[in-house]
């Protein structure tokens, strides 16, 4: 009987072991589950941001792992290198009453390291939503409402993205330091089928005005240039007809001076002979009034009357002898 009575005994001794046995690995199962939740990582280029009870700690954790008091701590991974938001289907209203939308917005930030805490305790983990993506749908709508269709989607399309930019980082630096906007790229909006044929038509005749605008400056290009082809060669005819005149004007004087030097020469030359001439006939002149004495006239005569042979017949015999000549006076 005392055998029969000790089996159960020990059985149940047994089984009320192995249930505490089982129950305290279940806790530790359940602690070490606990605990593990609490152990996180932290990827490159983010921070780690942690909450106690709802409250913001001021501590950050960088890249590794990390771990916080489960269930009472919790924490959040905030990217502070270079991101693209990415706002799509944006819808606005222009001036003139039509609704067209933008298709995507990018824009590019990056959050500062030394501001992350600040900016997440002012605005939340999300704080590119108000001063991003609702921003964005803001600007976007008081564009458009200032301007036309025409120049939302074409003659102002290119400064849409600076307009946007320098807004954001207008309201940023006001109020929200630690984000940086680095730039925005905007796509073409998408307009109503009914305005973009109007709109084909016009670029299609605009298209058709500047090709014959075009043409007509070619011909006015192309005349103008024969025009000046013409005064360029008119130019030239007349600048050698100018140099001609010249040259033969020149030869004309040369020629001139020529026959002047020949005619100077010519005039030397006849008054050398005539001066020639009147010295010689001056010195003739003095040696006859030195020869032509009362002598040299009687022998003169005397051998005109020894020379004349002829006889005359008539009246009287001439008589030979005249008068003597009277000699020059001295």
């Amino acid at each position: 009987m005392v055998l029969t009575l000790r089996k159960p005994f020990h059985r149940s001794w047994l089984a009320r072991m192995e249930g505490v046995l089982m129950g305290v690995a279940l806790f530790g199962l359940v602690l070490a589950l606990i605990a593990g939740t609490g152990l996180h990582q932290i990827r490159e280029g983010h921070v780690g941001l942690y909450w106690r009870g709802g409250a913001l700690l001021q501590g950050m954790s960088g890249p590794g792992l990390h771990w916080r008091t489960p269930l009472i701590e919790s924490y959040a991974e905030v990217q502070t290198t270079i991101q693209t938001d990415s706002v799509s289907d944006i819808p606005c209203g222009t001036s003139g009453g039509v609704v067209i939308t933008f298709s995507k917005v990018e824009v590019v930030n990056r959050l500062d390291r030394a501001l992350a805490r600040e900016t997440v305790a002012n605005y939340t983990i999300h704080y590119d939503k108000p001063w991003i993506f609702d921003k964005v749908h803001h600007e976007i709508n008081q564009f458009c409402s200032r301007h036309s269709l025409t120049e939302v989607a074409i003659s102002m399309f290119d400064r849409i993205d600076e307009y946007l930019a320098e807004a954001l980082k207008q309201d940023c630096m006001l109020y929200a330091p630690g984000i940086e906007i680095i730039a925005v790229r905007v796509t073409k909006p998408q307009v109503p089928i009914s305005v973009k044929n109007e709109f084909e038509k016009r670029e299609a005749a605009s298209a058709a005005l500047k090709v014959a605008e075009q043409q007509r400056q070619v011909i006015e290009a192309q005349a103008e240039t024969e025009a000046k082809r013409m005064t360029i060669e008119a130019q030239r005819d007349a600048d050698v007809a100018l140099i001609n005149s010249q040259r033969e004007v020149t030869q004309q004087k040369s020629e001139q001076q020529k026959h002047a030097i020949k005619d100077a020469m010519h005039l030397d030359h006849e008054k050398a002979l005539a001066d020639a001439h009147y010295y010689m006939t001056m010195k003739n002149a003095e040696a006859n009034k030195l020869l032509l004495t009362a002598e040299y006239l009687e022998l003169m005569r005397y051998q005109n009357i020894a020379s004349n042979t002829k006889i005359y017949f008539g009246d009287r015999i001439p008589t030979a002898l005249g008068p003597l000549p009277q000699a020059p006076p001295s």
